[in-house]
């Protein structure tokens, strides 16, 4: 394979915990702190559980270490990193997917996010009302359908911004060595509050203890959607981190690791939440509206609830930033690498972007509420063409792509560090990436396009 001349070495990570911070901070998201618990509700607790644990086994870790391995033995972005594998094939074009994908995810990911702030700094203020659920409903609705809406997304991209323009070294990985650590110190003081509630040994036991006979094809098909969407892959989003790996990182340690701690943070997020909904006779099946709504009444029954509100809507901003700022390097790498643009114009390129999308999603509630196309507002469009089918179908194309089209002695050599260790799982990782993963990616996505 003939390399490529670079212009300037790439970034590199500084230090090995900065490069896993960084890693487990992209996937780590209101997809472990808000999705996963009431993926977990609706459900049955610990059936879905032990089927999400075996989903990232089996799943989750091999295709993150194909993201990997491709990304750190090319220095490249997802699409120059296929460009580079296969070139003159038309393999890259899967490149354009997950940078459109990182574009409309973080689009109505900004949106939620931004509504995170107003909630924090309601609670901080003490003007976030505690009248119950339907009240707190009332509240909701009229900061997702009012201009603030708009507002809190414009100042949560500029602090999305204000990181990436800091670079890889002093931006990224500063971030993720500062906030993943707050991030696990938030969770586990919320932990240690829910073991006084009385509703703790039951939410425990939904939650950990496994009732079979709801054990379902939907079930096991909603842990293997939660653990594909939990750990961020099919975005490239692991691969372009991957290319700012030093030389010497253990790719399949990292990836075990990765996907341990952002596993542990679902768990942790569970064993939060579930005690809380036991102990006020609320339903673990209350979905999305468990965060925003149900969770705020729940607060209030609490000694110093307004703190107890304000510190775990900080925990949801802490893990939308970690994985908004993963997704915007997605392009700012692509524009870099393959426009030869400068980081503060490729920074500020993307940032427009995304900017544009994420008002649009923020108005999708309100005044661009009858705007709709295939019935669906920006907001769940931008949601659904990036969740249920870019995300898929750049996850099976990446497990195709190593599995089969790539020289079995490029995945071995990033695998081994080039023979300076062992990976006795290599054959198993092969067949992970042909057989079980695309099999499973393939039922993801026609199980999200109602075919299952």
């Amino acid at each position: 394979m003939k390399k490529e001349p670079e212009s300037k070495p790439r970034a590199v990570f500084a230090t090995r915990f900065g490069a896993i911070a960084a890693i487990v901070g992209s996937s780590v998201g209101l997809g472990n702190i808000w999705r996963f618990p009431y993926e977990a509700g609706m459900h049955g607790g610990g059936a879905f559980l032990i089927c999400y644990i075996i989903c990232v086994a089996l799943l989750g870790i091999p295709v993150m270490c194909a993201e990997f391995a491709m990304g750190r033995g090319t220095r490249r972005n997802i699409f120059g990193a296929y460009k580079k594998l296969c070139p003159g094939g038309k393999w890259q074009l899967s490149g354009y997917l997950g940078i459109l994908a990182s574009f409309l995810i973080i689009s109505f990911y900004s949106v939620v996010a931004g509504w995170t702030i107003e909630f924090c700094v309601q609670s901080a203020l003490g003007t976030l009302e505690f009248n119950g659920a339907e009240s707190n409903h009332e509240q909701f609705l009229e900061l997702i359908t009012g201009w603030r809406s708009v507002v809190w997304t414009i100042i949560f991209l500029a602090i999305n911004f204000g990181v990436l323009t800091g670079g890889v070294t002093k931006g990224i990985e500063r971030m993720a060595n500062v906030m993943m650590p707050l991030l696990f110190l938030l969770l586990i003081a919320f932990c240690v509050n829910s073991f006084f509630m009385p509703g703790f040994e039951d939410g425990i036991s939904f939650l950990f203890k496994p009732d079979f006979s709801k054990l379902t094809p939907s079930v096991m098909l909603g842990a293997l959607g939660q653990a594909f969407f939990s750990l961020s892959l099919g975005l490239g989003g692991m691969m372009t981190y991957a290319s700012y790996f030093k030389e010497d990182t253990h790719l399949a340690r990292t990836a075990a690791s990765s996907a341990l701690l952002d596993t542990s943070v679902a768990l942790l997020a569970g064993i939060i939440i579930f005690p809380a909904v036991f102990s006020f006779g609320l339903s673990p099946q209350a979905g999305p509206a468990l965060v925003f709504e149900v969770l705020p009444h729940v607060f209030s029954q609490l000694p110093g609830g307004m703190l107890w509100s304000t510190l775990f809507f900080l925990l949801l901003f802490l893990a939308s930033i970690t994985s908004t700022v993963s997704m915007s390097e997605i392009s700012i790498s692509y524009f870099c690498d393959e426009k030869k643009l400068t980081r503060g114009k490729a920074t500020a390129l993307s940032a427009a972007i995304a900017l544009t999308g994420g008002i649009i999603c923020a108005l999708s509630f309100g005044p661009l509420s009858s705007a709709t196309l295939f019935g669906m507002t920006a907001f769940d469009l931008f949601d659904y063409a990036a969740s249920n089918i870019l995300l898929p179908v750049g996850g099976f194309i990446c497990a195709i792509f190593v599995g089969w089209k790539l020289d079995r002695k490029f995945l071995a050599g990033q695998m081994t560090n080039h023979g300076h260790h062992r990976f006795p799982l290599l054959g198993i990782l092969r067949f992970c990436l042909r057989y079980v993963a695309p099999a499973a990616i393939l039922l993801i996505f026609l199980n999200s396009l109602g075919f299952l």
